[in-house]
């Protein structure tokens, strides 16, 4: 496959004025435009929910995928993940045969000993809403997508502390289950005092269906999606 994708004007944003509203405040009026910046990115659909600061391992060997990541790796640039889900529950409200928010992610260690073979580590950068995609001809999808942005660091209250130290539990232990550091998706520092980091944490190492984690993850409320996987896990 050609580099064609990445072409200067890729990754150049586009402007979009969303909507525009008048606002009404001690007689005065304002009106209020709202600006999103979307930008064209080649997506990866997987069976995995990644979320930001998360760590996902992958063994590249699709054709389109091969020239996908060789492409990033010489560019610096990166792709998007975004869970395939059950074609019933897939959002087609959107007329999108997967998720329509994803994960921006960052490669960071590759192996391309093997000409058809690329073991790459990559980690979560932050969240992105896909509005449209288009198909090339060798099959590889370019999302239009948008940044959402990160959910800010907020303690963790009182009355859910027992979640991070749960999470912190299972973490010391997954050595001793046989588990490598290197399969482990999360990377250090670990955050146990962040409401964000603790819950994206427990979105991915939960066992439970793809769909439930995929609304998980969507929720912007760090503390409400910590709510609900302690509900989960206890």
């Amino acid at each position: 496959m050609a580099a064609g994708y990445f072409q200067e004007s890729y990754y150049k944003p586009i402007t979009h004025i969303t909507y525009c509203y008048l606002k009404l405040e001690r007689n005065r009026t304002e009106i209020v435009i709202q600006i999103m910046a979307f930008y064209n990115l080649p997506l990866f659909p997987l069976n995995v929910v990644v979320c930001p600061k998360g760590i996902m391992n992958l063994r590249i060997f699709e054709p389109r995928y091969l020239d996908m990541t060789k492409t990033c790796l010489r560019e610096n640039t990166c792709f998007g993940i975004v869970a395939v889900l059950p074609e019933r529950k897939a959002d087609m409200t959107n007329h999108l045969p997967f998720a329509s928010v994803g994960t921006l992610v960052d490669i960071l260690d590759a192996d391309v000993s093997k000409e058809d073979l690329i073991m790459i580590s990559c980690q979560g950068s932050n969240r992105i809403k896909v509005n449209g995609f288009t198909i090339q001809e060798d099959g590889l999808i370019i999302g239009e997508v948008s940044n959402i942005n990160n959910d800010l660091q907020i303690p963790i209250p009182d009355d859910l502390k027992k979640v991070s130290e749960n999470l912190k539990r299972l973490i010391e232990s997954l050595p001793e289950q046989g588990i490598s550091e290197r399969d482990i998706p999360i990377m250090k520092p670990y955050e146990y005092e962040d409401a964000t980091w603790v819950s994206n944490r427990w979105v991915e190492l939960l066992d439970i269906p793809l769909i439930d984690k995929q609304r998980l993850m969507q929720i912007d409320s760090p503390i409400v999606r910590l709510e609900l996987i302690n509900d989960a896990i206890n």
